[in-house]
């Protein structure tokens, strides 16, 4: 294909709507994709993901190397500055291949004039890579997290915060989840290696399949036919500890995009699954999987926080709330949430879950269970959480790991395995004054 763009413009302009003005790289990036071939669109969410990832360490270094920042209507080509030293520090791009197009790349931008001063301050970069480098990787931009996060983590888990924020700024693996409808786990590792794609087992989550290098969906034996999902393993836990059957009223609370229901349909074939979430244009993505991999549930638009409105008297065996959060513990998939998210909005989120958790509750059939998910690693939005609600509501049991003091059970993010994410299971009790109950799930 003619190529009629310049990819480094294009990542400081997708970097600067993020950091500038709030918006989600994931809505933001296919857009920018489109236009584009499969090795651009590859290196296009490299550059615009490995920013962020390592944002603090590029501010201190351009600091360094300029008198005073750009503003204003050149704060694009502060971004254009950041794409080039990233390069230069965390890619095997040619140094001036990458300093040849992040140059042009001003011109793209409209700002002729700072040619120039792009092309020196990088040059400047190179001379003393070395030393910015190790410097940069002192004090508080060593953990490339924002300090307030820090804090919390700190807070939380004194014993291994290092290793969460650690994890945070891993490129994640690629986990699969296959389609048990279609084949075995085994039938379909055999499938990939057929396929020259190497990839292995979750030791303890029976779908989950972890490839050793991510690969485009295209290249999964039936991934159109509905054969296999792109899913976390630990998102993968929500629908195993929900333990769906066949012929029960099952409601996925907070849907969107649909992987877990769909992953519900494939346990419990014969399940009369309704799926609600409050984003109209979200629950396309719900129908979208449900279309692929060939399975039917009620979409429903519904705010969770007032059932009245989309739901009429109807209770259920079984009910998923993934919960809306701070997504802490998916930053390694999401790098731009460390910058989105603000200390703030973690009481904010926490009312909401509370809110969505005490208006679901009423829904649920006597014996039914209730699994609360997040994928947050924060205390406030999961033990927490589900410790103010066991005390608030005397017929809920929990019935998973932990104890009085930390009801629920907390995951981390880890190099070889799922994401970060909690799980809470309840039933609904018959027998008040039980308050909680610990056991294995």
């Amino acid at each position: 294909m003619n190529k009629h763009y310049n990819l480094r413009a294009i990542a400081a302009k997708a970097v600067y709507q993020v950091l500038d003005h709030g918006q989600s790289l994931s809505l933001l990036l296919p857009m920018l994709q489109t236009p584009l071939g499969d090795k651009d669109r590859a290196l296009l969410q490299e550059l615009c993901f490995g920013i962020l990832r390592t944002l603090p360490q590029l501010e201190w270094i351009i600091r360094q190397l300029m008198a005073k920042p750009l503003t204003g209507k050149q704060r694009q080509a502060h971004y254009l500055l950041m794409v080039g030293v990233y390069q230069l520090l965390h890619t095997r791009i040619p140094p001036h291949a990458a300093l040849a197009e992040t140059v042009e790349g001003a011109v793209v931008l409209k700002m002729p004039q700072l040619k120039g001063l792009v092309n020196g301050v990088l040059r400047q970069f190179q001379r003393q890579q070395a030393e910015l480098q190790a410097a940069s990787l002192e004090g508080e931009s060593h953990f490339l997290h924002p300090s307030w996060l820090v804090k919390r983590l700190q807070q939380a888990y004194p014993a291994h915060w290092q290793a969460i924020l650690e994890a945070n700024n891993q490129r994640p693996p690629m986990w699969l989840r296959v389609n048990r409808l279609h084949h075995s786990r085994e039938a379909y590792l055999d499938l990939l290696a057929q396929a020259d794609i190497a990839a292995s087992a979750h030791p303890s989550i029976p779908e989950a399949v972890k490839l050793d290098v991510p690969c485009n969906v295209g290249r999964l034996p039936g991934f159109d036919k509905g054969w296999v999902t792109v899913q976390d393993a630990s998102a993968q836990g929500c629908a195993l500890l929900l333990a769906p059957q066949p012929g029960e009223d099952i409601l996925d609370l907070c849907a969107a995009p649909g992987g877990k229901t769909t992953h519900i349909l494939e346990l419990a074939p014969g399940a009369r699954v309704t799926a609600v979430d409050i984003d109209p244009q979200r629950l396309a993505r719900i129908r979208e999987n449900l279309l692929r991999l060939g399975l039917e549930a009620q979409v429903l638009a519904g705010d969770g926080t007032r059932p009245g409105e989309w739901n009429q008297d109807r209770t259920w065996d079984r009910i998923l709330l993934d919960a809306p959060c701070s997504a802490t513990g998916v930053i390694r998939r999401h790098p731009d949430i460390k910058w989105l998210r603000r200390d703030r909005d973690i009481e904010e989120l926490a009312a909401l879950q509370r809110q969505i958790l005490d208006a679901a509750w009423p829904l649920l059939k006597p014996g039914g269970t209730l699994l609360y998910a997040t994928c947050s690693v924060l205390p406030e939005e999961n033990s927490a959480q589900i410790s103010t609600f066991l005390a608030g509501h005397s017929n809920a049991v929990l019935v998973e790991t932990g104890d009085a003091a930390h009801p629920g059970r907390q995951c981390f993010p880890a190099a070889d395995d799922g994401d970060g994410f909690f799980y809470a299971k309840m039933i609904k009790s018959d027998a008040p004054g039980i308050l909680t109950r610990t056991e294995q799930a």
